[in-house]
């Protein structure tokens, strides 16, 4: 019987049933996991780790597509959301009206 303790990961068949995968697959997935949804976007959209989790994921599959200056911009913009040093734009529906 398995620990609680014990994380997924030390799983035998999880990590079995993981390596199934492509490092590029798993990352696309944990982007999906990770993505805020419309339905979120405006309870999360200024939410720093929410937000710089979705950045972090998204420059791991550009790591992996071999494209360092798009992950090194997404990056850029998780820490940027850690360090707040950007915030969410307002919302283009709460804009002012013309």
């Amino acid at each position: 019987m398995m620990q609680s303790s014990q994380t997924e990961a030390s799983n035998p068949v999880a990590t079995n049933k993981l390596s199934e995968f492509s490092a590029l697959e798993l990352a696309q997935a944990l982007t999906e996991k990770l993505s805020i949804s419309d339905r979120d976007w405006h309870r999360l959209k200024s939410n720093r780790l929410a937000r710089s989790r979705e950045q972090a994921a998204v420059a791991l599959i550009f790591l992996l597509k071999d494209q360092p200056e798009e992950a090194l911009l997404r990056l850029q913009q998780a820490a940027g959301w850690l360090d707040k040093s950007i915030s969410a734009p307002p919302c283009e529906h709460h804009g002012s009206k013309k």
